[in-house]
């Protein structure tokens, strides 16, 4: 039995010296880079429809996409559908920065903020600024929001 065991244990020992394992690799998307425009746009896109309905969030958002609200609540693609049908009070939207980091071929981290005037109902002439992080998976050669992290910040 003991053998045995010292066995497997020099057998785990020499595969960990064959194949290490290796970080993923990521880097930050160049300006030029096709990918990161069309994901920085649909960006854009999310970010104006607060003021408008574009009809964008039913083809960026994955079937399974989990978001957090700036209160905290978590909110899924059904429930960020039946808020971009609703009434719009916001004007002034806009998309201020973005920042796009790809780790390998399938997934990328967006680091973004926006703005809109109006967004909340009980101040409308109120700017209103989030800072965002949102998770792009690419699946079945589409790239898809899977997951998204909201917060306010002060408006500069």
């Amino acid at each position: 039995m003991r053998n045995s065991i010292v066995r497997v244990v020099g057998a785990l020992f020499v595969a960990l010296q064959i194949f290490p394992a290796c970080a993923q690799q990521s880097h930050w998307a160049s300006p030029d880079d096709k990918t990161a425009q069309y994901i920085i746009e649909m960006e854009r896109k999310w970010a104006e429809g607060v003021c408008t309905d574009n009809g964008v969030v039913a083809g960026l958002l994955a079937e399974d996409f989990q978001g957090t609200s700036t209160s905290g609540e978590r909110f899924t693609k059904a429930d960020e559908l039946r808020d971009e049908k609703g009434a719009r009070t916001a004007h002034g939207c806009g998309l201020d920065q973005t920042k796009v980091r790809f780790f390998g071929d399938g997934l990328a981290i967006v680091y973004g903020s926006e703005h809109a005037t109006g967004k909340d109902r009980s101040h409308p002439e109120a700017k209103v600024c989030q800072i965002w992080t949102d998770t792009w998976l690419k699946r079945d050669g589409k790239w898809q929001i899977i997951a998204s992290q909201d917060n306010r910040m002060n408006c500069r």
